[in-house]
């Protein structure tokens, strides 16, 4: 029997495949930001001095948002750039929304 990724009909989730370089890449780094927010928790536990958790909390932030620029381009460069080959300009409709969302 053939196996098939199950999807919810009345749900929208796409999914993506991605390599498995690709794949390790984002794990890697996602890894990375796990390891910095234990770090944070413990710092609070700890009972660290507010301002040097401050920083941390800013050193997160900046690799969650280096996180998310690597994940748009690529997001950009296949997904996108591949449904408006396709003419599904939805798709652009689509990189708007998450686009405005990222911009809060």
């Amino acid at each position: 029997m053939e196996e098939t990724k199950k999807v919810c009909p009345s749900c929208i989730h796409k999914t993506k495949e991605r390599s498995e370089q690709e794949r390790r890449n984002m794990l890697n780094r996602l890894s990375r930001i796990e390891g910095q927010v234990r770090g944070i928790r413990k710092m609070v536990e700890n009972d660290v001095y507010c301002p040097d958790i401050l920083i941390q909390v800013s050193a997160v932030n900046a690799a969650l948002n280096s996180f998310n620029k690597v994940l748009l381009a690529e997001h950009i460069r296949s997904c996108v750039a591949e449904d408006i080959r396709e003419g599904k300009e939805e798709t652009i409709d689509e990189l708007v929304l998450v686009l405005q969302k990222l911009m809060k």
